[in-house]
């Protein structure tokens, strides 16, 4: 008796998928058309750039809307190629209009990037550069979450173009933008992920795409000294310190990395930082922990500690979250600190908590797999 097998499934599931365009860099975009034969080496310079801008600058997510390009052409392209975004699971907006997403990179690779509006000069993006984190800070929710993996430049840059399909900021525009600033601030530690990150700021920083200038372009890091000059010298990005305490003994408590980067060598780092400038200066945050680093003479030894350094502080109010042993400042304690920064020549603005009541603050984020859902949570207190 004779058996006939069906491989259609088989085949369907080995059939490679198609390349997203989305998040490639010009030379890899070059690249690819050239290995699908969409078009002759000597023209693929000129249509990635022409592709680039339909990607970038207009937002499209389908061939057929581009259309100075040949019809024989886009169904070339979209027979190889797709123009996704990655799956938003969750949008939720705050009372003060911050948004959050929680975004789906594939299978088990979820981040969670946020849009504050009115901060510089329109609104910043905070986006992630790692699924969790290797740090653990113990004031920050998102290092209680291991590290899954580092977000490539393509997952990147699906952050800023997932927040600008929500936001209707497509073509780019060059004034009136309410995305405005790209901060590096969400989930993960930039500078353990450089290559990714520096792919991913040439790509939003390109003039003829996305179009954020460098100088609106923050990195942050809790002070991984061998890659700051690196940094600077790949990215021209402004540069953020995430600091905490004014002693080792203390920032190693807060901020473990401190055990390897100790203060002496990441303040030696940041003033050989490429570019600083009193119109370049290092922004230091700095979060505010009741009766562990909200002193006066913390406030005192900042100043020491700054000296000779274009430098800025923010003072973040902590941003409770569950499971957290730490609370915030009271306001007035904020305020004394604040002040004796600003006698010493420092501006030291005060953060106002925005998002919080989204768990989408400062120090708030975590993969929606590594927590109890949202709507869990509500219902839980209902």
């Amino acid at each position: 008796m004779g058996v006939t097998l069906d491989l259609t499934r088989a085949a369907a599931a080995a059939a490679p998928a198609a390349l997203n365009l989305s998040g490639l860099a010009r030379p890899e975009l070059a690249a690819a058309l050239i290995e699908a034969e969409v078009v002759r080496p000597e023209k693929a310079r000129m249509r990635a750039g022409q592709l680039w801008r339909w990607i970038h600058h207009y937002g499209v997510t389908d061939f057929a809307a581009m259309t100075d390009v040949a019809k024989e052409t886009r169904a070339a392209l979209a027979e190889h190629f797709v123009l996704a975004r990655p799956e938003v699971v969750e949008r939720q907006v705050s009372r003060d209009g911050t948004r959050k997403w929680l975004i789906r990179m594939g299978p088990g690779i979820e981040v969670e990037t946020v849009y504050i509006p009115d901060v510089g000069r329109a609104g910043a993006l905070c986006v992630s550069s790692q699924v969790g984190c290797t740090l653990n800070c113990t004031f920050c929710h998102t290092g209680t979450q291991a590290l899954v993996r580092n977000l490539t430049a393509a997952e990147i840059v699906a952050q800023v173009q997932v927040a600008r399909d929500d936001l209707s900021e497509w073509p780019s525009p060059k004034e009136d933008r309410r995305l405005s600033n790209i901060v590096f601030m969400g989930m993960g530690e930039p500078l353990y992920n450089l290559d990714n990150v520096a792919g991913a700021i040439d790509i939003i920083a390109d003039n003829e795409g996305i179009a954020i200038s460098r100088r609106r372009i923050t990195v942050s890091t809790s002070g991984v000294v061998p890659e700051l000059g690196p940094l600077g010298t790949r990215t021209q990005a402004m540069l953020a310190i995430s600091l905490h305490a004014t002693n080792d003994a203390l920032r190693e408590q807060l901020v473990p990395l401190n055990k390897k980067y100790p203060l002496a060598e990441l303040m030696a780092g940041i003033r050989a930082y490429p570019g600083l400038s009193n119109a370049r200066r290092v922004t230091f945050e700095y979060v505010m922990l009741k009766g562990v680093n909200d002193s006066p003479a913390e406030a005192r030894a900042l100043v020491q500690l700054l000296k000779g350094i274009p430098a800025k502080v923010n003072l973040i109010p902590f941003n409770p979250w569950p499971g957290s042993t730490y609370a915030c400042s009271d306001w007035g304690t904020i305020e004394a600190f604040a002040a004796i920064l600003n006698r010493a020549g420092y501006a030291s603005p005060i953060r106002t908590p925005r998002g919080r009541d989204i768990l989408a603050a400062c120090g708030q984020l975590k993969s929606e797999s590594e927590k109890v859902r949202a709507s869990a949570r509500r219902a839980a207190k209902a």
